[in-house]
Order: C-alpha cells, then sequence, then structure tokens
C-alpha cells in the first residue's frame, strides 16, 4: 500500500480505513509455521520455545530485546538450496548474501553446509575470512568499491569481483595488473526489468545507482573493454532484479536479456562466457498472507529458463550462480521485547511499547515491511485487540509492527516476539538515541550461545573520544 508523504515526515497515528486489514486469526496462540522458525512451538504450559528452550529462560539468560537464531532452521535451508541446486544442475553454485546478516559463526556453517559466501564491503570480506572461508569461494560485490577493498580481494584470491562501472573495469585490472594477478570478474548489468518490490529495493530498472545499463550498448562496450585488459578474466555476467521477489517472471525476462548479451558477445569476440548470475532477492514470509516458492522449486524455474534461452540462442548453458540471503536467515531468527506500557486510543487503536524499536528493525519505517508478531511468554484466551507495536525512541516513526493483533489482556511485562527478522534487522541495526543493539543468540538442541554478544556502555563510549 502507497502511504501519502507528509512535510514533516510520517504521520501520527495514521489509522487504517476500517476492513483494510485482515480480520483476526481464529486463535492467537496459534504461530504459522510458514513464518516462524522450523523448531518453534508452544510448550505445555504455553509458553513458546525455540531449538528446545523457552523464551523466559531465553529472556532471563540473555535479556531483551534479543535476536534468537534457530541454528538448525538456518542449516536445514543452506543444505535445501544447496541440494536443490545440485539436483537440477550440478554446475551451479549457491552464495549466501552476506548483507542479510553476517558473523563469524554464520561463515563457519555456510562453509560447513557447502554454500559460498558474497560480500558487499572490507568489513563483510574481513569477518569471512577471519572465520576460515576459502577466499575462492567468496564474491566481492559493490557500486563504489575502493581501492583497499580490491587489493584485499584480489591479494587474498577472492573467487569473483562483480565490477560495478567502467571506472572500476579499469580500476580493478590495473590493481590486478600490479600485483601480478589475474582477477576473475563478473560485469553487473541492468537489464530493464521492473520487480514488483518497494522503490528502495528495486534493482534492475535503469534509472539506479547498480550496474551498467544493457540499454544503448552500454553493458556491450563494458565486455569489449574487460576483454582487453590483461588482469581481468572475465568469466560471466551478473544481474539483479530487486528483493522480496515472489514471481520468477521477472527472472525470465532478466535470463532473456542476459543470455541475449551472451549471444551479441559470442557473436563479436568469439568468446562463451562460462558463467551467469541472476542474483537473489528471492521472498520470505513476513506474514501469512505472503507465499514464497520452495527452493526445489526457484531452482527447477530458473534452470529451465537458463535451458530455454540457450538452446534458442545456440550457447552451450552456461554455470549458473544465484544469491539467496533473506530466504536463508531471515525465517531463522525472531526478536523478542518486552512490553513496557499499553496504551488504548479508544476508537482507534491500542500502542504496544516495546524495549527496543527502530535501533533494531528499521525495515518498517524505512520499507512500510509488514511483520506479523505474538505473544509468547503464555498462552491467552482473551479477545483480540488491534495493536500498534512500536518502540521506545524519539520518533513517531518508530514502528516495529503496523498493524497486528494481540490479545487484549496484554500487559507490562509480557514477552512478545516478532518473526522473520534474520535478515536486515541486526545488519541494519543503529545506536539511535544511543540505543545499545541487541545480541544475536543463536540456539539449537537445548543449547543456546551469544554469537553476537549485546553492545555495552563501555562499546558505546570507547568510540567517542571527547
Amino acid at each position: 500500500m502507497s502511504r501519502s508523504a507528509h512535510p514533516a515526515g510520517p504521520r501520527h497515528a495514521d489509522v487504517l480505513p476500517e476492513g483494510h486489514y485482515a480480520a483476526p486469526p481464529a486463535d492467537l496462540n496459534q504461530l504459522d509455521p510458514r513464518v516462524w522458525s522450523r523448531t518453534v512451538g508452544r510448550n505445555a504450559d504455553g509458553v513458546v520455545a525455540v531449538g528446545g528452550i523457552d523464551v523466559k529462560t531465553l529472556a532471563e539468560e540473555f535479556g531483551t530485546p534479543a535476536y534468537f537464531l534457530d541454528e538448525a532452521d538456518f542449516r536445514a535451508r543452506c543444505r535445501a538450496w544447496r541440494e536443490a541446486f545440485q539436483e537440477q544442475e550440478e554446475d551451479a553454485d549457491v552464495f549466501y548474501a552476506g548483507k542479510a546478516f553476517l558473523s563469524r559463526a554464520v561463515v563457519r556453517w555456510l562453509n560447513e553446509e557447502g554454500l559460498n559466501l558474497d560480500v558487499c564491503s572490507a568489513g563483510e570480506l574481513a569477518t569471512a575470512l577471519a572465520a576460515g572461508m576459502p577466499a575462492e569461494r567468496i564474491a566481492l560485490h559493490g557500486n563504489n568499491k575502493s581501492t583497499a577493498e580490491i587489493e584485499r580481494a584480489v591479494e587474498e584470491g577472492v573467487g569473483r569481483i562483480v565490477l560495478d562501472s567502467f571506472q572500476e573495469i579499469v580500476r580493478v585490472a590495473h590493481i590486478a595488473q600490479r600485483l601480478g594477478r589475474r582477477q576473475r570478474v563478473q560485469i553487473r548489468i541492468t537489464v530493464g526489468v521492473e520487480a514488483h518490490t518497494h522503490e528502495f529495493i528495486a534493482t534492475a530498472h535503469e534509472d539506479q545507482k547498480f550496474g551498467i545499463p544493457l540499454a544503448g550498448g552500454l553493458a556491450a562496450e563494458a565486455v569489449r573493454r574487460a576483454l582487453k585488459l590483461d588482469g581481468l578474466e572475465l568469466i560471466g555476467i551478473h544481474s539483479h532484479i530487486g528483493s522480496q521477489i515472489f514471481d520468477t517472471s521477472g527472472f525470465e525476462v532478466a535470463a532473456h536479456r542476459v543470455v541475449g548479451l551472451l549471444k551479441e558477445i559470442r557473436d563479436e569476440h568469439g568468446v562463451e562466457l562460462p558463467e551467469i548470475d541472476l542474483g537473489g532477492g528471492l521472498g520470505i514470509a513476513y506474514t501469512s498472507e505472503d507465499d514464497p516458492r520452495e527452493p526445489h522449486e526457484i531452482a527447477k524455474a530458473l534452470r529451465d529458463i537458463v535451458h530455454r534461452e540457450c538452446d534458442a540462442a545456440g550457447l552451450a548453458v552456461p554455470r549458473l550462480s544465484v544469491e539467496p540471503g533473506r530466504a536463508i536467515v531471515g525465517p531463522t531468527a525472531f526478536t523478542l521485547y518486552e512490553v513496557g506500557t499499553v496504551k488504548e486510543l479508544p476508537g482507534l487503536r491500542t500502542y504496544v511499547s516495546v524495549d527496543g524499536g527502530m535501533s533494531d528493525n528499521i525495515r518498517t519505517a524505512l520499507y512500510d515491511a509488514e511483520y506479523s508478531v505474538a505473544l509468547v511468554s503464555r498462552a491467552s484466551t482473551a479477545e483480540p485487540m488491534l495493536s500498534r507495536v512500536v518502540g521506545k525512541h524519539c520518533e513517531s516513526g518508530d514502528i516495529v509492527v503496523r498493524d497486528a493483533f494481540l490479545p487484549a489482556d496484554l500487559a507490562p511485562g509480557d514477552l512478545i516476539a516478532v518473526p522473520a527478522t534474520g535478515a536486515y534487522c541486526r545488519s541494519m541495526a543503529s545506536n539511535y538515541n544511543h540505543a545499545l543493539r541487541p545480541p544475536v543468540v543463536a540456539v539449537r538442541d537445548g543449547q543456546a550461545r551469544e554469537i553476537v554478544r549485546r553492545e555495552t556502555e563501555e562499546d558505546l563510549l570507547r568510540l567517542d573520544v571527547g
């Protein structure tokens, strides 16, 4: 839904018209398995548990707010993506998009489960290397990579650098030559596909910062330049059409245009590039209304598209890469909050304030993202009340869940949880209002451990040199 803007920012108490929001569920205690991670469920006392540990116990040990990541679910999703593409074609790669959420523990899990890793900054690259990911299984993205980032990537021997501009083609080539290397690269192109997603996360239309447009022959010219430079080994073309996408029709158009470029390259240069990367962006279920596709369905659809287009163009089928990030980590975590105040506005809704907010989940404010929420510290048979879950920050736009139904007996001290917060929430977390960023706690088989610890006041003040 598009919301009108106000010169002073988001409108306070932007009330939805009656009937816009979905009807309350028949049972507020039910947890939709499409939205929650695989080991989440209510115990006999009605308390929600993950990985065999209930949320009351977790809150006592780790505090709130906190992100709780279902390690078994994360690993299972890694395997599902790897196996789906290997079933369709052994000559395929799955790169986890580290921007969704990255830590050394996650890198180790990826390595153990056989996935590659996509990074887009010096910090992500450093984390990957520190955790032991082999450099040849790392790809470096970014629309404005610094010289230092490129040098580090080339020195470490990353498997590919994705070139994003004409300047970067020359920059990477010169650095590689100076270091005595020949760097494997792909060229990121924008194919002019309008993905059905939020404007800020659509990345394949031409008027945006990523990639080199296919239109006007610019991508073809980028290929000509890359093929002439001794410091580069051009291995393929990269395309990414956006994020939180449920329909593969956009990928079909993108693949058609990418393969068309590969045919032009063969006809002009006598070279068949061996790889294409169709990016990531596959959607997940944030609410019960979302219906994402399974990895094996996506793998089959993409392979069928690529095979069909290559057959029509008379090309050998290139090695296919995809880059799921959100689709792996997003559903595996939830954010646990403690309710602080419950403020009823008669005739409107009830505002439920929690001990976190936009500093641990900026996506609602940034993208109008929709989330689910549930009372998790107990079961309730109370009537549903229309609620807005808000944070404690000094912003009227500090909204975690815009519209949801929670039990009418909700009270201060209750624990509520927002599922599907594994992607981008901790990655985009901030210290707004000098909030301390929450920990990420991995839970598996009755064991819980911090993989990213909670920030402390000492952490906050250490950077403030006075």
